[in-house]
């Protein structure tokens, strides 16, 4: 039985895992690699990897984990995870099963786009969800700022920090009259026609195009997708949701399942970046350490470097 198996590659899982083989403890990560920032061409606001590829961040923490041979990684989706005696029973859509002691479910989140035609040729190359990661790049340019009014707005405001030429453009939603008042205060032009199409040329975005036929020049935009888990896990084994579609847990992952730890977007949908799911990855591993040291078990694997 492992010690620990954890569900999700992402930055949470991968940076979950270096700590526990730190700790001599038997883990098993499952991964079957469709993260969501796959789409990124750089990840920004992690010191020392800023404008790293998403691709080249999971291959570098793959080879550190190599040092640590109590750490295995496998290529798999899981599909089902249940209790058994002495804790959880995990298996993929091949049929491989495994059981371990401890949990931890980094599956992440994966977004749920408006109807915007040709969005998904631009997204993660001049079209983003998070001025935080994305904002500098696209200093005092022109920016649309697209997805449902209510989320648009508070992007908006945000993004004045970085760029004062804003359209929102809502794709035939309507305006409330508090939404107007809000506008109003932020003083941002508003497009509320339908969006024909985005136009552009290897992701990069050129014009707006309505469905009236008018071209509306922008260089890139922010959009505000809805973000619901990646997996149903959680749900499967009984995991509540918090408010903001996050599994609800402690501080540092537990949940209310004994043994059972959340960490990363599937714990906090918000804010979302790679350095705050490492970070949660590494407070739900020591979490788990100290459960298991407590529980009478203790890492015992030696670590051959290689």
């Amino acid at each position: 039985m492992k010690d620990c198996i954890i569900i999700g590659g992402g930055p949470a899982g991968l940076n979950a895992a270096l700590v526990l083989g730190r700790a001599r403890r038997d883990i098993l990560v499952v991964d079957h690699n469709n993260a969501r920032n796959k789409v990124t061409q750089a990840a920004h606001g992690f010191i020392t990897r800023e404008g790293i590829k998403p691709s080249e961040f999971r291959e570098i923490a793959h080879q550190e984990l190599k040092v640590y041979t109590s750490v295995e990684i496998v290529s798999e989706q899981v599909v089902k995870l249940e209790t058994v005696k002495d804790g959880f029973k995990v298996t993929t859509d091949r049929g491989y099963e495994w059981e371990c002691r401890k949990v931890i479910l980094a599956t992440g989140v994966k977004e749920k786009f408006p109807n915007i035609p040709t969005l998904q040729d631009f997204y993660g190359t001049s079209i983003f969800n998070c001025p935080y990661c994305d904002g500098w790049e696209y200093n005092d340019q022109p920016l649309g700022v697209f997805g449902r009014v209510d989320y648009t707005i508070h992007m908006a405001g945000i993004l004045k920090n970085w760029s004062q030429d804003l359209i929102i453009f809502t794709n035939g939603e309507e305006l409330t009259r508090s939404q107007k008042k809000e506008i109003q205060t932020l003083n941002i032009q508003v497009e509320t026609e339908t969006i024909k199409r985005l136009h552009g040329e290897a992701g990069h975005l050129s014009s707006v195009e309505l469905e009236s036929g008018q071209h509306i020049e922008r260089v890139g935009g922010f959009i505000t997708p809805e973000l619901v888990q990646a997996s149903d896990l959680g749900q499967q084994i009984g995991l509540v949701m918090d408010d903001m579609g996050g599994y609800k847990s402690d501080e540092v992952g537990h949940t209310d399942i004994p043994h059972l730890f959340v960490a990363g977007e599937a714990s906090k949908i918000y804010p979302s970046q790679l350095i705050i799911a490492a970070a949660s990855g590494v407070q739900a591993a020591m979490a788990v350490n100290v459960e298991l040291t407590h529980d009478g078990i203790f890492g015992s694997k030696p670590i051959e470097k290689k």
